[in-house]
């Protein structure tokens, strides 16, 4: 028996795509699951013995208690009478395993006792298995419809009225486990037959076909209107998420590929720019780098290493934990914003190197107290101190910061600190010392809601503006919204910021290739989302994603590296080990 509503909220690219329960009287609770958890279709086989309609696999497994009527029919009536999915058609299709006439006869019989189904618009009840001849399905009552599975048999205009769903068995046409991709071949094959059955104007099913999400994914892409499963909630939940996790790259990273003339060398590192990918992980790369025609320019980069990133009291870091272990080479616990475990003030990098006489500036696409860009200025115990680690700020002898937030200093003094500029480009002529830019109130807006050029462009004129100083200096750069996208698991975001990323990386490349001694340091804090790419395709630039979590992971992160030393990054070490790197090349 089968159970199918149309527009059951598990829609992908088809209005009428229905989640079969293949075999639902095997769930725990039949009926039920598949009805509450998102599935369009259930499916249950019966059997005609003693007069009485029981559902089972095979005869010698029918008990007693699990008949038709207690495991369906009575289920069925009261989710129609409590009206649960009220707006939705629902195909009930019954498997006949015994004679057909017999059991049909006897479950019309049956049927007449529940005149809340027969009489429902919304409700089809749909005969599979073994049916009666086809030229006589119309001296069946109204309400019984019947499941064709004779693709290429001819029948009659008044029978085929009858006919609900067309059904064919994919081991006919493939012998394709779901695992990998359908070969060219059966590919044919297998879209051939969905096009003849589609031609018919009726839902078209396979039955006997691989129950994986790539076989789903196949299934819903080539147009099966009726997808089978064992497992009704996970196919359900896989199909809805598809149009939030397939997705197409719409904006684009130019490759630069470096010149390698200092790379790798035993030469004077002079200046150093680290960027930092929030929640920016080897998939989260790997994603953008084949939505983008199959390279970034982080990817043309040799010196390529591992950071181990847990925290000094969890096992899964957060971003200022993490941030901090950057800034100041020590380990803290979560939530601590440049403060050792025991809550101490630690002197992070920027800190350091202003003592040597190095300029110092910090760009977010978060907001400038954000947890990463303030582990690189502030001393706080809790990240969300916002107004102490904006007091921190103007505290702080940094020369340059970009990021969102404005509306946080709107009573504090800034300008006695920072010559606040209106855009990014006004850092081309400015005169002052130190300077800052907000480019946006509060939350920054995203690549996807149109922040366009913003972390490429703010890259690019401060380090013009820092190298103006003529002393050496410490920039860090974070694409701070990968992470925004993981906690949500919304692969675009994941995959436009990404890319958005390497757009400020190749900004940190091409200034590295015209300005010998300086060393780009290319990281994450952190994992975010445990986001994997099941499937997608590099000539449309279609990625899809998926997830095993809305929070960060404690997946080790890639770290790049280019410019004199640079091979000092490579291996597996623990995210402290960068800050030690760093400052023991700046003689």
């Amino acid at each position: 028996m089968f159970l199918s509503f149309i527009g059951a909220g598990t829609l992908y690219s088809q209005d009428l795509l229905k989640i079969h329960s293949h075999n639902d009287y095997n769930q725990t609770i039949p009926f039920w699951d598949a009805y509450a958890n998102g599935a369009s279709s259930i499916e249950a086989d019966i059997f005609l013995k003693d007069n009485a309609l029981y559902v089972s696999h095979d005869q010698e497994n029918i008990t007693a208690s699990r008949t038709l009527e207690t495991l369906y029919l009575k289920p069925l009536e009261t989710a129609l009478k409590m009206k649960y999915k009220k707006e939705q058609q629902l195909f009930f299709l019954i498997d006949i395993k015994t004679n057909a006439e017999a059991t049909l006869n006897k479950l019309i019989s049956v049927l007449k006792k529940y005149e809340t189904l027969t009489s429902d618009k919304n409700l089809k009840i749909i005969i599979s298995g073994n049916r009666p001849n086809l030229e006589t399905y119309t001296k069946y009552p109204s309400f019984i419809y019947f499941d064709f599975q004779e693709l290429g048999t001819s029948i009659s205009k008044e029978n085929w009225e009858k006919v609900a769903m067309v059904s064919v068995d994919f081991k006919k046409y493939s012998v394709w486990n779901g695992l990998g991709r359908l070969t060219h071949e059966d590919l044919d094959k297998v879209s051939a037959v969905i096009a003849t059955g589609k031609n018919t104007g009726k839902p078209f099913r396979f039955w006997g076909c691989p129950d994986t999400k790539s076989a789903w994914k196949a299934f819903t892409e080539l147009g099966v209107d009726i997808i089978n499963t064992d497992t009704p909630y996970n196919c359900a939940q896989y199909i809805k998420s598809l149009p939030k996790r397939l997705v197409t790259a719409t904006n684009f990273s130019n490759v630069y590929k470096p010149s390698y003339k200092t790379d790798q060398k035993d030469l004077p590192v002079k200046n150093v720019i680290l960027l930092i990918g929030d929640g920016n992980g080897l998939s989260q790369i790997s994603s953008a780098a084949l939505a983008n025609s199959g390279a970034l320019s982080v990817t043309q980069l040799k010196s390529i290493g591992f950071i181990k990133t847990q925290s000094a009291d969890d096992f899964i870091t957060d971003s200022a934990a993490a941030g901090t272990a950057l800034a100041t080479g020590q380990k803290t616990n979560n939530r601590a914003i440049g403060t050792d475990s025991l809550k101490k003030p630690m002197v992070n990098i920027m800190e350091l190197l202003q003592k040597r006489n190095f300029a110092t500036g910090v760009i977010t696409t978060d907001e400038v107290t954000g947890a990463t860009p303030a582990s690189f200025y502030a001393h706080k115990v809790e990240r969300s101190d916002t107004e102490g680690i904006a007091k921190d700020l103007l505290k702080s002898k940094l020369n340059l910061f970009v990021g969102g937030g404005g509306n946080t200093f709107k009573n504090a003094t800034l300008e006695t600190k920072f010559k606040v500029l209106k855009n990014i480009n006004e850092m081309q002529t400015t005169t002052a010392d130190t300077v800052g830019v907000f480019i946006a109130p509060g939350r920054v807006p995203s690549v996807l809601e149109g922040r366009g050029n913003a972390l490429a462009d703010a890259t690019k004129n401060s380090l013009e503006f820092l190298s103006k100083k003529n002393k050496p200096f410490f920039l860090m750069v974070e694409g701070a919204q990968i992470d925004s996208f993981g906690h949500i698991n919304n692969a675009a975001g994941i995959v436009a910021e990404t890319i958005d990323f390497d757009t400020a990386i190749t900004e940190a490349l091409m200034f590295a290739d015209k300005n010998e001694g300086t060393l780009v340091v290319i990281t994450a804090d952190h994992e975010t989302s445990g986001f994997g790419i099941p499937q997608g395709d590099l000539k449309s630039h279609k990625i899809e994603g998926d997830f095993i979590t809305n929070d960060h992971t404690a997946t080790m992160v890639p770290i790049f590296s280019y410019g004199p030393h640079s091979q000092d990054f490579q291996g597996v070490y623990e995210n402290t080990e960068v800050f030690h790197k760093i400052l023991s090349l700046l003689k």
